[in-house]
């Protein structure tokens, strides 16, 4: 392994840990406690796209469309998302963010928020590292959207 090769591999384990323990912590901070990661997520992928069929959630989850189907009638049971028959093929519907459900994804984000300024300020880093951290941050946006 060369040294380029060796220095990327140490990269990804410590990346990987630190955004793991870090993830870990942030999800701890929700709206709603009994509502699992992935209505979260699918919550939150509604009000940032908008409406979506049951397939193309799915695939932004990587899960199956029963699968899919399942959470979306868990959310729609408690009033976070509702069926629009699709305008253009009948046999297909849409899934649509309520107002309950967008407040649910603007609490969590607000409170994860939160939660992370409060572990960086405990740290106590100078304006320079909190902007080094920024500068991290839009790198690892652009690895996670690839």
């Amino acid at each position: 392994m060369s040294e380029s090769d060796e220095a990327l591999h140490l990269t990804a384990t410590d990346l990987r840990m630190a955004t793991f323990r870090l993830a870990r912590r942030l999800r701890s901070a929700r709206a709603a406690d009994s509502m699992s990661d992935t209505q979260l997520a699918v919550l939150a992928g509604l009000r940032m796209h908008g409406r979506r069929t049951i397939s193309a959630l799915a695939e932004s989850e990587h899960i199956t469309a029963p699968s899919m189907s399942s959470i979306v009638n868990g959310l729609e049971e408690q009033g976070l998302v509702v069926r629009i028959p699709d305008e253009d093929d009948r046999r297909r519907v849409q899934v649509e963010i309520t107002a309950a459900g967008t407040e649910i994804v603007a609490e969590t984000i607000r409170r994860r928020d939160h939660l992370l300024a409060a572990m960086l300020d405990r740290v106590d880093f100078t304006a320079e590292e909190l902007a080094t951290l920024r500068e991290a941050s839009a790198l690892m946006r652009r690895v996670a959207e690839r």
